[in-house]
């Protein structure tokens, strides 16, 4: 089995919550080991993350010792940055022994051909003009070495934190799925037409969906870990399908 989770925010507010929010993702974590070929964090595992060449953020050593755990054992995990923790480095590769990839990955698992990333630069892109610089701007190396050499790291985890916080008033935690209106649909569409793929896997909208763009082929959105905590697995015959935790089946 293959398992799929994305937008878990550890680090958001209030911190009891957000604690208890690394417990219950933990506890997800060592559930699924059992039989995992593989794990994917598909974004946004952080609400705010900013790695310094010896600095990292406080917090989260449950998360990383379990992560270590998992990749010692000889589990395969990989991450996704997603929008709120694109500014990693090789903290996790080099500390926890995760996989990260800075863009798309499309690869084939269980006989399907996947095209796996968080979804927030897909969305910037089919929104216009003003949101893709703003995603250009966060993203850009240049942006990040000014980032790193003008602000002391407590500044930046402040500064990062308060931006965090004030997207998160902006809109609420559950999104309401727009279907064919739906950015990545109209992208999963628009690719599937010169490429061969199978499943697209997506995060960032916070929509726990099973998609059909064919007969063949589909679009998971992973949903969150915020109010409704929600995965998908991939078994062995190349069926998806999205689950509740604790255990609840959502949607095959």
């Amino acid at each position: 089995m293959y398992y799929f989770a994305s937008d878990i925010h550890l680090g958001l507010a209030p911190a009891e919550v957000s604690a208890a929010r690394e417990r219950l993702f933990i506890e997800w974590l060592e559930q699924v080991a059992a039989d995992a070929e593989a794990i994917f964090i598909v974004g946004d595992m952080f609400d705010f993350w900013y790695e310094y060449r010896r600095v990292v953020p406080k917090g989260f050593t449950r998360l990383l010792g379990t992560l270590s755990a998992l990749t010692d054992r000889g589990v395969p995990v990989h991450f996704f940055p997603g929008n709120h923790d694109m500014w990693v480095g090789d903290y996790l590769y080099r500390e926890c022994g995760v996989t990260v990839h800075d863009t798309v990955w499309e690869t084939r698992l269980c006989g399907k051909n996947l095209f796996i990333t968080h979804g927030d630069d897909i969305t910037a892109r089919e929104h216009g003009s003003l949101t893709r610089l703003m995603n250009w701007a966060f993203r850009s190396t240049t942006v990040r070495w000014l980032f790193s050499h003008l602000l002391h790291p407590d500044a930046a985890m402040r500064l990062g934190h308060a931006w965090s916080s004030d997207s998160r008033k902006s809109k609420s935690v559950s999104h309401r799925f727009l279907g064919e209106q739906e950015p990545m649909v109209r992208f999963s569409r628009r690719y599937a037409a010169t490429h061969d793929v199978d499943y697209f896997v997506f995060g960032h909208n916070h929509c726990a969906e099973i998609y059909p763009l064919d007969d063949r082929s589909a679009a998971i959105f992973l949903g969150e870990w915020i109010e409704k905590p929600t995965y998908a697995a991939l078994d062995e015959t190349g069926k998806f399908s999205l689950h509740r935790f604790p255990a609840e089946r959502t949607q095959s």
